[in-house]
């Protein structure tokens, strides 16, 4: 049990102390340091790492490490801010089918049913199109894609602490349903959703990385990771460090996230059991 707690808080610890250094990095060096990520000097074009630019620069002679660190705080609070709304939205789809039943559970089903059976792609290029590219538009977009899978979750276990005892005395003794929900469905459902959460950002960085890289997320050149690999695609042999940056600043952020989620998974296990 001891080796398990300590093997879940090395996790914890691992995944929040990589994305802490990239956030505390992108900030202190792109936004109190003042690098600009879209200053470049054609006469250093597609030069190698070195001491003037630690990781190269790109075609038109732009830092890739500055851009690299400047789509950080783009492509991390777009993962994390499409997460938030889908939780919001599919959890509280969740709570009102299993509360209401009846029309209302059917109603959701079938939205949940709807969603899911159209490609997201579709769906993406649909939001864009009437809303236009940028970061708000890429957050809505993912967090309209992906709430069903936070409702099916949820409306599962919420169903589940429906059937309770405890939950039926509160009901017998007057609470209301909104109190109900606030102080018996909700802690319940808290491991659920922090574990699910931090899985479901790691999805939407990959995600937001793949529309950029299509041009269906930022304007083109912008400092994100999936515009910089899109930008590398024709240099991939002659110049790598341009893809080799961004690809691994998602892969490092994706590794991050789910060792965030396997380290609340295996924390919660233990307190169950």
């Amino acid at each position: 049990m001891a080796a398990g707690s300590a093997a879940a808080n090395l996790m914890l610890r691992g995944g929040a102390g990589l994305v802490l250094l990239m956030m505390t990095t992108s900030i202190a060096v792109v936004f109190v340091g003042g690098a600009d990520p879209s200053s470049g000097n054609l006469d250093n074009r597609l030069a190698a790492p070195g001491f003037g630019a630690m990781l190269g620069t790109d075609q038109l002679g732009r830092d890739v490490l500055v851009r690299t660190l400047a789509g950080t705080a783009w492509s991390l609070c777009a993962a994390l801010a499409a997460t938030f709304l889908a939780l919001l939205i599919g959890t509280s789809l969740a709570l009102v089918a299993a509360e209401l039943g009846g029309k209302v559970a059917l109603a959701i089903e079938l939205a949940v049913n709807s969603v899911i059976t159209m490609p997201g792609l579709i769906i993406a290029i649909i939001v864009i199109a009437v809303i236009g590219q940028g970061w708000l538009p890429i957050v809505v977009t993912l967090g309209l894609i992906t709430w069903p899978i936070f409702t099916r979750v949820i409306l599962a276990e919420t169903l589940s602490l429906k059937a309770r005892d405890y939950v039926a005395a509160s009901r017998l003794v007057g609470e209301t349903r909104l109190r109900i929900v606030m102080f018996h469905y909700l802690p319940a459902l808290r491991p659920t959703l922090l574990v699910m959460a931090a899985f479901h950002f790691a999805d939407m960085l990959i995600a937001e990385g793949a529309l950029s890289f299509l041009g269906l997320a930022a304007p083109l050149g912008a400092p994100t990771w999936g515009n910089m690999m899109a930008d590398a695609r024709p240099y991939v042999f002659s110049a790598p460090w341009m893809l080799l940056a961004p690809a691994a600043a998602i892969v490092v952020s994706v590794i991050a996230a789910n060792l965030i989620g396997d380290g609340l998974a295996s924390r919660f296990r233990e307190r169950r059991t």
